[in-house]
């Protein structure tokens, strides 16, 4: 790949961080310095990291940098299934993101299987 932008992973993170930051829109104006803030840093880096580790150029590094992307992702699920037991997020909210956050964690696994090799 000649960048970042190329990988399918990157594109779906930048279309779930978009998605993130709409229902955390409607998130509790109180919430904008705790949880709101907290879901939208774990979404922002998840892109973030697959671009920073393709920079890297050394596969080690963007192996390491798809890894921290996979945690801040899971970290991410975990801030959302919150939001959705105080009643910030609706049931059907919640299961779309996380479906979308499943979709990319497997398009990284991939990633990272098909660096791992090379």
């Amino acid at each position: 790949m000649k960048t970042f932008r190329e990988y399918i992973a990157w594109q779906k993170a930048m279309t779930f961080v978009t998605d993130v930051y709409k229902v955390t829109k409607s998130f509790p104006s109180e919430e904008l310095y705790e949880i709101t803030s907290q879901i939208r840093r774990a979404a922002v880096s998840v892109p973030s990291n697959i671009a920073e580790g393709f920079g890297r150029k050394g596969n080690n590094e963007f192996i390491r940098y798809i890894r921290i992307s996979i945690a801040s992702l899971y970290e991410c699920q975990t801030q959302l299934e919150i939001s959705k037991n105080i009643g910030y997020l609706s049931s059907e909210e919640f299961k779309a993101l996380l479906g979308q956050s499943k979709e990319i964690e497997a398009l990284m696994r991939g990633l990272e299987k098909k660096l791992e090799i090379k």
